[in-house]
């Protein structure tokens, strides 16, 4: 989630920011299921290898994300002007007992329907 919850994660930002998420997670050999980038948040539905943290994961794509979209975004500075893009903290489940539909659901329940055509993303698994 955005730090106070700005709406900056429209048009190029959100495009930008998907990319960047995709780039850290190949880095990292894992592998995006399902996404959505909202206006305020992101939510990513991943298999990663055990010999990586869910803590490393999400700071690798915390700090990747903060450092380039705001040097690719002068605008977002006058909003995060310490630097601090992303609210402290995350949420992590584990989706060994849910269905595919369970997880589609709860990916579409949180997509911007309003903005749908600014880019949400939603990236099937191949």
């Amino acid at each position: 989630m955005t730090k106070y919850r700005y709406h900056v994660l429209t048009g190029d930002v959100q495009v930008r920011c998907r990319d960047l998420v995709v780039q850290v997670c190949n880095t990292e050999n894992v592998q995006i299921l399902k996404g959505v980038v909202s206006k305020d948040h992101v939510h990513i539905h991943v298999e990663y290898p055990p010999s990586l943290s869910i803590s490393v994961l999400v700071k690798k794509l915390k700090g990747r994300t903060s450092r380039i979209l705001q040097q690719e975004f002068p605008v977002l500075g006058k909003r995060y002007w310490g630097r601090h893009f992303w609210a402290v903290g995350y949420g992590a489940w584990s989706t060994g007992n849910i269905t595919e539909e369970m997880v589609q659901e709860y990916l579409d329940h949180h997509r911007d329907k309003p903005n749908s055509e600014t880019g949400n993303w939603i990236l099937e698994k191949d």
